[in-house]
């Protein structure tokens, strides 16, 4: 049995891993959304090791009951500062601990952390190994296909982690040079699973619940994950859901919806972070809350002004009542 189906999970619809989008309180309104894993951004481990007080980088590892099955997800260049970073992170019972190895922007990618550990595939695989080796929690790894088109060993370096003891691969289907360019390309998923025994995640371009079921249908992947499609709509999961059981498409979300969504949100954020953090943080999810509704550029605008919860949910109220009335 592969290690998503231990945690109760066959062909998972996963919420990625995103700096400054999956604290505790976005996971949490995805999982409510049907998200089956979920998986925290992305923990620094030299802040980890640094300090042993409850600093921010430490704050984004909490972990809800609710929010189960869990990754926390870790990213660093030097192989010491990993193995003391995945035992902090083991001792807050992740369901897995997620090695990040995929992260493009410059200033991960070019320290040799993220993204650059492919420019030497021998030290991403015994960093893969030292961590296994270092903690009991089961281990699991997120890259690309290579660090330039030109590099691209992604399936022989699938066959060295699986070797290593990872226990699955989430592999974005673009390059590092890419960045978020260009297509995924998706045919490297069915490559890697014809090589490896291990569970093969499919990551890049999935922004609807269609994209989903042809990620599934085209790749035979194991589970796919969702970044930037959840950030505009986190309720891509429960689209998919139906989509994938029934072949039929869900209406999309009405305004009423939509805003007791983004309260939820609002609110739970303010329980973990503070109001006013809350507030401000929260200003970046509307356009994806909005995506398509009748005036969405002038909602978000709207919303860019209320500086507390309670100006957020009043204008939210009234926004409904507007629309209410203008259906009626």
């Amino acid at each position: 049995m592969n290690i998503f189906e231990e945690l109760g999970v066959h062909r998972g619809l996963f919420l990625a891993p995103m700096e400054d989008v999956t604290d505790i309180s976005f996971r949490l309104i995805c999982k409510g959304f049907g998200a089956d894993m979920v998986y925290t951004e992305f923990v620094n481990a030299d802040g980890l090791v640094r300090s042993a007080k409850p600093t921010k980088t430490r704050l984004k590892m909490r972990i809800h009951p609710e929010e189960r099955p869990i990754g926390i997800q870790i990213y660093g260049g030097n192989l010491d500062t990993m193995r003391e970073a995945a035992s902090i992170a083991e001792a807050e019972m992740p369901d897995v601990l997620d090695i990040n190895a995929g992260c493009w922007v410059k200033n991960v990618a070019l320290r040799g952390a993220g993204a650059g550990l492919l420019r030497d595939l021998p030290a991403m695989v015994t960093m893969a190994k030292t961590i296994v080796d270092q903690v009991r929690v089961p281990v699991t790894l997120k890259t690309r296909l290579g660090w330039d088109a030109q590099s691209i060993r992604i399936v022989e370096l699938a066959q060295m982690l699986e070797d290593a003891g990872i226990r699955a691969l989430t592999l974005h289907c673009r390059t590092r040079e890419q960045g978020h360019a260009g297509d995924a390309d998706w045919s490297w998923i069915e490559k890697v699973k014809r090589a490896v025994s291990i569970p093969v995640v499919l990551n890049g371009d999935v922004f609807s619940a269609a994209d989903a079921k042809r990620a599934f249908d085209s790749t035979g992947c194991d589970a796919v994950m969702i970044a930037r499609g959840a950030i505009a709509t986190p309720w891509i999961f429960r689209e998919a859901k139906h989509l994938i059981a029934t072949g039929e498409a869900l209406p999309p979300l009405d305004l009423a919806e939509r805003i007791q969504s983004a309260l939820a949100q609002l609110r739970l954020a303010a329980e973990y972070k503070g109001e006013r953090r809350a507030v401000f943080e929260m200003r970046k999810h509307y356009m994806g809350c909005f995506k398509g509704m009748r005036n969405a550029k002038d909602i978000r605008m709207s919303l860019m002004v209320p500086e507390t919860l309670v100006e957020v949910e009043d204008l939210l109220q009234s926004l409904l009542f507007y629309g209410e009335s203008e259906a009626a």
